[in-house]
């Protein structure tokens, strides 16, 4: 049964309980590349991240309720870098064109995907099993606001900004997920750019969908 919402008993506000948290979620990921989530028991993430059960219940009711906080850290570290490495790129040119500037952005991101291949394709599969819909449109929301925050130097028209952060993201995340949920060790990630990229230059960059009436 799929959460309502991610449920956390108590956010952490200072700085050692939000260690905690994190090393609770740390253990979880540690202990994925070991065997299924549904396989890991609270006792084995507590043991391992060096605190009680007590610890763990004073954060979370339920294992779902980390696992759900693992997937949206994980997504929103991911977002974070990714919009600090697209605005180092505007810094260090001031003559880019937005369809070369978008290539460099998809390489570094798929480069960051392929260093934790094995994590994103177990985030994607327990984001279907965990997550409800209303966590997941929120998780989608923010990577479209990050692709936003990716293309505003390029694109001054709100309506074209928004059309085109959405297309962005239903290629990439659609391409990737669908990809690495069916073959989780898919060992073509080049190939698999050179096609986001082209689908990107045919309906976007070349205008030939997005901007028609």
């Amino acid at each position: 049964m799929k959460n309502p919402q991610i449920q956390v008993r108590r956010k952490p506000r200072q700085s050692r309980a939000k260690l905690t948290q994190e090393a609770l979620q740390d253990s979880f990921v540690q202990l994925l590349h070991e065997r299924a989530a549904h396989d890991i028991t609270i006792r084995e993430i507590t043991d391992l991240a060096g605190v009680g059960l007590g610890t763990f219940y004073e954060y979370f009711s339920k294992k779902e309720d980390l696992v759900a906080l693992t997937i949206h850290r994980h997504v929103k570290n991911n977002a974070e870098d990714l919009k600090t490495y697209a605005h180092s790129l505007i810094k260090l040119s001031t003559d880019m064109t937005l369809d070369d500037y978008l290539k460099q952005v998809i390489h570094f991101q798929l480069q960051q995907i392929q260093a934790q291949q094995f994590l994103w394709a177990q985030t994607f599969l327990l984001e279907r099993q965990i997550s409800n819909i209303e966590s997941y449109r929120k998780s989608y929301e923010m990577m479209v606001q990050m692709w936003q925050s990716i293309l505003t130097p390029f694109l001054q028209d709100a309506e074209q900004l928004k059309r085109i952060s959405l297309n962005v993201q239903r290629v990439c995340y659609g391409f990737v997920s669908q990809t690495l949920l069916v073959e989780p060790d898919f060992g073509g990630l080049d190939e698999l750019e050179g096609d986001i990229i082209q689908t990107l230059a045919n309906f976007i960059l070349n205008k030939n969908v997005l901007f028609k009436s």
